[in-house]
């Protein structure tokens, strides 16, 4: 818990405007700070200022509450002594709504929830550069000690969100919880299917993933005697396709950095190779022939009649209609080996989300919106923003034990529990600033176990066939203004024309013969330039 300490006087911590000037930078043209040294900031505890202190945020609202109605900020409202004004535009709009406050100066003091895709990198080395997003890491050592013990302990993740001018412009969400490694849903396989095929081991090569989706195919494993299973399935390969090119090799189909050069892996013969392999799936009905065509929904309903052996999504049950018991047998897919990959890899995630919390040059303290939010980066201000405070999500019981335990309160409806958590904390289909953790669930009864066996089966998967073998394909960077202005949206080019093509050459539409002609599209696309910007984007992220 915080203990309440002595108030330390924000005249003793440097001014804004010196703050943002920090590495040597110059002031010149810079948006003003409105900063007021005055408001004396307590550097330990609660309350986080000595007199009342407003602010304003502005967030993405999901329309299940208003802000200023939600249990948990007016509680922390109480703990902090700081209450703020709340701008929530729906989530849908919540990009074009941030973009006008930038465009018109009229910011609030902070910026909450918007991560990366609303708040991009390259927003932050723009506004930043302006002097319109407050450089934090000077303020971080004394205001967020929380944070600051994360990133000395992982110093990858403050490399991450580094700007290129060495300056940290926004907090981040931080994953370290059980399932927090996965880049997406893994892909499972259908447990009643290996038992009716009394399968031992689950596959562990190329060759041996080939031989069961043909055991699949071939030996009735859903016992009805039709041949209607589909060993294989996907919605446009785009939650399978990197565990899948993981077996050749590569973690993404896009930018991948290994022993510290930078590639782009469709121009690989690792990329030909699954290209190869998949067409042979496709061409043999191994893998799914409606799996360009059909919508997820599709996908569920096969996964529904017994129909799929192996499938991609968050939670097998979400696609086989199964409950959690009955998913106890659907085990993960593992990493496969192959000639291009001896040793087995898979994809894993960065865990961590950028431009979730930002102060701007109109805040009236930035120590005490760091304080603010650096409660989040610990178990307890995580369970506290998860769960909101006692009596509007959950409430004291006692068990059988008389040990005393979280169940949910009085009139909270047990089969929207989410929901409900939505209306009572900010910490609900938004990136939120946190150190996010595994945390104990609320109990439907006291009595209830601490973790289910679903809980541990998900953790027991993760920690034995990705935790081992995950590679994150290529960290987070920031880009020059220079280096955005020259790849410009390369990107999203490069991107669209391989996935049609990936989509032609595993149909057959375009036959593998016609390999030379792709690379040399993507040649033409200037993909040699948009490797260098990241190979001098990634030198600057390693030499930090």
């Amino acid at each position: 818990m915080y203990k309440k300490k002595a108030l330390v006087s924000g005249l003793l911590v440097c001014s804004l405007a010196l703050v943002a000037c920090g590495n040597g930078g110059s002031e010149g043209g810079k948006a003003k700070s409105k900063a007021d040294a005055s408001i004396e900031v307590n550097k330990e505890g609660f309350p986080i200022t000595k007199d009342k202190l407003s602010m304003g945020m502005i967030a993405p609202g999901t329309g299940l509450a208003e802000w200023s109605d939600m249990p948990m900020l007016k509680e922390y409202a109480k703990m902090t002594n700081i209450d703020f004004k709340y701008t929530t535009p729906p989530l849908s709009d919540f990009s074009t709504k941030l973009n006008l406050a930038f465009a018109s100066g009229d910011l609030p003091d902070i910026i909450f929830g918007a991560g990366s895709t609303n708040l991009t990198r390259a927003m932050e080395v723009d506004y930043g550069g302006q002097g319109i997003l407050v450089p934090l890491e000077d303020l971080i050592p004394e205001y967020a000690p929380n944070l600051n013990k994360v990133l000395e302990e992982n110093p990858e993740i403050k490399k991450s969100i580094t700007s290129v001018d060495g300056h940290i412009y926004s907090l981040p969400t931080i994953g370290m919880g059980d399932t927090s490694i996965w880049p997406r849903g893994p892909l499972w396989y259908n447990g009643d299917w290996l038992k009716a095929l009394d399968v031992k081991e689950l596959p562990k090569s190329v060759d041996e993933f080939y031989d069961l989706l043909v055991r699949f195919r071939d030996e009735d494993p859903n016992g009805n005697g039709k041949k209607d299973e589909i060993p294989l399935t996907d919605v446009e390969m785009n939650s399978s396709r990197d565990w899948l090119l993981s077996a050749f090799g590569l973690t993404t189909q896009g930018i991948e950095e290994i022993d510290g050069k930078v590639q782009f892996n469709p121009t690989t013969e690792n990329y030909k190779a699954y290209l190869t392999f998949m067409n042979k799936l496709y061409k043999e009905k191994l893998l799914d022939p409606e799996v360009y065509s059909q919508a997820d929904e599709q996908k569920k309903a096969k996964g529904n009649n017994n129909q799929l052996g192996l499938f991609p999504d968050w939670f097998s049950y979400f696609t086989t209609g199964k409950n959690e018991e009955e998913s106890l047998t659907d085990p993960m897919f593992g990493p496969l080996t192959s000639e291009y990959s001896k040793d087995p890899v898979v994809p894993g995630s960065p865990r961590l989300t950028t431009g979730v919390f930002a102060v701007t040059n109109n805040a009236k303290s930035p120590e005490a919106a760091l304080r603010w939010v650096d409660y989040f980066y610990t178990e307890e201000g995580l369970t506290f923003l998860n769960q909101g405070p006692e009596g509007a999500l959950w409430e004291y019981a006692e068990n059988d034990k008389g040990e005393k335990v979280r169940v949910y309160a009085k009139g909270i409806d047990l089969d929207k529990t989410e929901d409900e958590r939505g209306k009572i904390t900010v910490d609900y289909g938004i990136p939120v600033p946190a150190k996010q953790v595994s945390i104990p669930g609320i109990k439907r009864d006291p009595n209830d176990p601490d973790t289910f066996p679903f809980e541990e089966f998900i953790k027991k998967e993760t920690q034995d066939k990705i935790e081992p073998y995950a590679k994150v394909p290529f960290p987070i960077v920031y880009l020059t203004k220079e280096e955005q202005d020259q790849i410009g949206d390369m990107a999203t080019d490069l991107t669209t024309y391989v996935e049609q093509m990936e989509a032609k050459f595993i149909t057959g539409v375009e036959s593998l013969d016609n390999w030379d002609n792709f690379i040399k599209t993507i040649e033409s696309m200037g993909v040699k330039d948009y490797v260098k910007v990241y190979q001098q984007a990634y030198d600057r992220w390693s030499d930090a």
